[in-house]
């Protein structure tokens, strides 16, 4: 099958919580959601608006020292990965695919902030980019693979976030 892409225009902060939000509310246990962009770009922002459609109450900030937060007491485990200090040799060493093969831990929804310093992607993730728009705001495009995947994509669509598809 072939990758779809659609494009977000995410005007303000709130946007990006939404289109979390609404990503959120589709995800499956076992859902991977790589995430790329630059600092500033609304990758934590997009994943505090996940965490609050999976019910998860406490506060959810940037992994960047611990490398991993899981959060368990949602409706779905939320494993939120970082890897912004490391460099793409060190990824490996994680084990990252622990949390999506359900072996070791509760299968939940993985998001992985500067996906684009693993060398292996998961075969069946999400992939998102963030960037900053000229005119203010962000800009958000997700691509997916396999039909689940465009399935979920679709509902986010009808949500009424879509802007373009690719």
């Amino acid at each position: 099958m072939a990758q779809v892409s659609f494009e977000f225009d995410l005007l303000t902060v709130a946007a990006t919580r939404r289109l979390g939000y609404c990503l959120g509310q589709y995800c499956q246990p076992g859902t991977v959601l790589l995430l790329s962009g630059n600092l500033g770009s609304g990758k934590t922002t997009l994943v505090q608006g996940l965490g609050y459609s999976l019910d998860i109450g406490e506060p959810i900030s940037s992994p960047t020292f611990t490398l991993v937060n899981e959060y368990l007491e949602g409706r779905i485990p939320l494993y939120h990965v970082d890897l912004y200090r490391l460099e793409p040799c060190q990824v490996g060493s994680l084990e990252l695919e622990t949390y999506w093969d359900g072996e070791e831990t509760a299968h939940g929804v993985v998001v992985i902030e500067w996906a684009e310093r693993m060398m292996e992607y998961p075969k069946e993730s999400i992939h998102l980019t963030l960037s900053h728009r000229l005119g203010g705001g962000r800009q958000a495009t997700v691509t997916a693979s396999t039909e689940p995947q465009i399935a979920l994509l679709e509902k986010v669509v009808g949500d009424g976030l879509l802007v373009d598809e690719v």
